[in-house]
């Protein structure tokens, strides 16, 4: 998936990648994608968690193992 911008929250642990994730989303156009680069598996569950939490659009997952690379979509 191509990603508009990307946060690089690799190495860091809940909640580190939702809080940056968060941070940058405020500054999106709706439309646009945000990448999250993590290292932390519980970012499988926490970001498709808070995009429902926030009404963003959670898009998909790759996985390259050490890295998760999340894609979510803004909506507003």
């Amino acid at each position: 998936m191509r990603a508009d911008v990307t946060v690089d929250a690799r190495g860091t642990l809940c909640p580190i990648p939702i809080i940056r994730a968060a941070e940058m989303m405020r500054s999106l156009r709706v439309g646009q994608v945000l990448e999250v680069l993590a290292t932390d598996v519980a970012v499988l569950e926490d970001l498709p968690a808070w995009c429902h939490a926030t009404g963003h659009e959670f898009c998909e997952f790759e996985i390259d193992l050490p890295i998760y690379r999340g894609y979510a979509r803004c909506l507003h």
